[in-house]
């Protein structure tokens, strides 16, 4: 396993931790029929009818999915499970990130062209509301003077 490769599953572990990831089949469909998800990560030894689903789900949403280098074990081990096929990133930032890693925008720069406008949208978003929670301590009105 390259360097590379174990800095994807740090990164997929911190995301678990940061309550950023769904690890699983079911999580993974919740997410994509929410909207929630960013992308989604599927084992390269994933089963044919988990394969089959996930295009589905990806056709009908907007979340793209990438097949990683990586066995369902490898999956589970960065995630503390035994096993795990599916998975779905819900925030653009950490997904931007994995997919860049797994990627290095050879394959799919469709993919990072998107991930990349929706983490700049979610960073100005959250610029709008730490500017709104402040004016909103300082007693300041919205609009202006």
């Amino acid at each position: 396993m390259t360097d590379n490769d174990q800095k994807t599953l740090s990164l997929l572990g911190l995301a678990l931790r940061a309550n950023r990831l769904s690890p699983g089949e079911e999580p993974t469909v919740i997410a994509c029929r929410s909207g929630k998800a960013r992308l989604v990560l599927l084992a390269k030894d994933a089963g044919d009818h988990t394969v089959r689903r996930v295009r589905a789900m990806c056709r009908e949403g907007k979340p793209p999915y990438l097949i990683t280098p990586f066995s369902r074990a490898e999956l589970g081990g960065a995630l503390g499970m035994n096993a795990c096929a599916l998975l779905a990133i819900l925030d653009a930032a950490f997904a931007y990130s994995a997919a860049g890693q797994l990627d290095a925008g050879q394959t799919h720069p469709e993919i990072l062209a998107q991930l990349a406008q929706q983490t700049e949208r979610e960073r100005v978003r959250r610029q709008e509301q730490k500017a709104h929670r402040r004016n909103v301590r300082q007693g300041k009105k919205p609009g202006g003077t």
